[in-house]
């Protein structure tokens, strides 16, 4: 993505996504696999392929091992998404986030980050924290 000065939506969404899934470093199965099904499943990636996931996968973290890697994705994020998908960016790093057992510091970070990037009204962004919360609860946890 370094190469390129724009990304497309879906591309901008997947970023956003592996923005959350690897700020510890790492990303696990469940994270992936919860991208995976947002990218089958969801509008906005409608013909977006499971090959173009990998791809883009694949170049988001590079672009994060870059120098100043982590910056140059918010730009991206930002100039490829209007208002409103903006919020759609951030519901989806938030099912990332939530599909964690255990909350990761980095990647709550990593989310305030996002949130901040994305210039969202914080009243939007906690409506769509609690609805990441509701939608990934366990039955049985208490949690």
């Amino acid at each position: 993505m370094r190469s390129r000065d724009a990304l497309d939506a879906p591309e901008a969404l997947v970023l956003t996504m592996v923005l959350v899934a690897a700020a510890d470093g790492s990303m696990s199965d469940r994270e992936i696999g919860v991208m995976a099904g947002l990218v089958q499943t969801l509008p906005i990636f409608h013909d977006f392929t499971t090959e173009q996931l990998r791809i883009a996968t694949d170049a988001a973290v590079k672009l994060l091992n870059e120098e100043d890697g982590l910056n140059h994705a918010a730009r991206l994020i930002r100039n490829a998404l209007e208002p409103r998908l903006r919020e759609t960016a951030y519901a989806l790093a938030c099912d990332v986030f939530a599909a964690n057992e255990v909350t990761k510091p980095r990647s709550l970070d990593m989310l305030e980050f996002v949130r901040t990037e994305l210039h969202l009204d914080p009243l939007i962004a906690a409506a769509i924290e609690r609805g990441a919360r509701a939608r990934h609860q366990r039955a049985g946890s208490g949690k």
